[in-house]
């Protein structure tokens, strides 16, 4: 494995930022789920789309490092470790897998950069992964069978998609552009 260099460090830096910025929309509550609609799995699909899978993954390792410190960087101004015992902590360590798979797949999918490559690797990577972690977690946390964990994180879905098409569109956006700063 190459070393990080400052370039990378900065890139990983750059990308908690981003998804702690996107923590300051406020969450949206969903009644009948202890999870509320965040914009912030939008920023983890961005890092992996645009960094990678190394990089994505490692931005997201220091983002949840940051909130496991006691940062208030989570939607709603939450941090802290015990945040990730609660019943949306699977999603959140998920922001690390999420962004890792992202990555892993838009370096291997077929026309790699092209907007629906990427919308591939964000759609399946981010909310796949994210949801692998997270709602086996929140059963067990909440008590609630994992088969309705499952049916009420369904929920989520439409908006993730939509999140999903946006970060593949500015993560394509990113490439075209700024073909050397994405160049991993």
């Amino acid at each position: 494995m190459k070393p990080l260099t400052t370039r990378d460090l900065v890139h990983c830096a750059l990308f908690a930022a981003i998804v702690a910025v996107l923590g300051l929309v406020p969450p949206i509550p969903v009644g009948f789920l202890p999870v509320p609609i965040t914009a912030q799995l939008m920023g983890v699909m961005l890092a992996g789309a645009v960094l990678g899978a190394r990089l994505g993954g490692l931005a997201l390792v220091l983002f949840l490092l940051l909130v496991a410190a006691g940062l208030p960087l989570l939607s709603g101004g939450r941090g802290g470790f015990g945040v990730f015992l609660g019943p949306t902590g699977g999603f959140a360590i998920g922001f690390a897998l999420a962004a890792f798979v992202v990555g892993w797949l838009a370096e291997r999918l077929p026309r790699r950069g092209s907007l629906p490559s990427l919308f591939v690797a964000c759609a399946l990577g981010g909310i796949g992964a994210d949801y692998a972690l997270g709602i086996p977690w929140l059963s067990v946390v909440s008590g609630l069978p994992l088969e309705k964990a499952a049916l009420g994180s369904l929920t989520f879905i439409p908006g993730d998609l939509i999140k999903a098409g946006v970060a593949a569109f500015a993560a394509a956006t990113v490439k075209r552009a700024y073909p050397l700063a994405t160049a991993h």
